[in-house]
């Protein structure tokens, strides 16, 4: 079994920064693509940062020079670096990985638990 871990979320002032890690855990061959989406009330959940199947990055224009997307590989991990926090990036980060994992090396998508940034002075 696969399991994504977020930590980091909480509360921070606007003009603030947080960082979100993600480590992904289990029967792991390979990470196809991992990255963050969000979701906040009343809205569809939304891409913020990704790493793509090539490796390349991939930003919601909104996030654009506020946040950065990095990852450890040895460690299944991605981190997202938020600075210049406002009000609207309120929401719940969720983290998302295509991976392949156990002995057939089955491509399985998963989605973290979620944890929850609120941007509020």
């Amino acid at each position: 079994q696969v399991q994504l871990v977020e930590s980091g979320g909480g509360l921070v002032q606007p003009g603030g920064s947080l960082r979100l890690s993600c480590a992904a855990s289990g029967s792991i061959f390979s990470i196809i693509a991992m990255g963050w989406y969000r979701q906040a009330p009343g809205r569809q959940r939304e891409l913020v940062a990704t790493f793509t199947s090539g490796g390349s990055t991939n930003y919601a224009d909104s996030v654009k020079g506020r946040f950065t997307i990095s990852r450890d590989n040895a460690k299944n991990t991605v981190y997202l670096q938020m600075n210049s926090l406002k009000p609207e990036d309120t929401a719940v980060y969720y983290c998302n990985s295509q991976l392949r994992h156990g002995v057939l090396l089955r491509e399985a998508n998963y989605w973290g638990q979620g944890t929850q940034v609120t941007v509020s002075s």
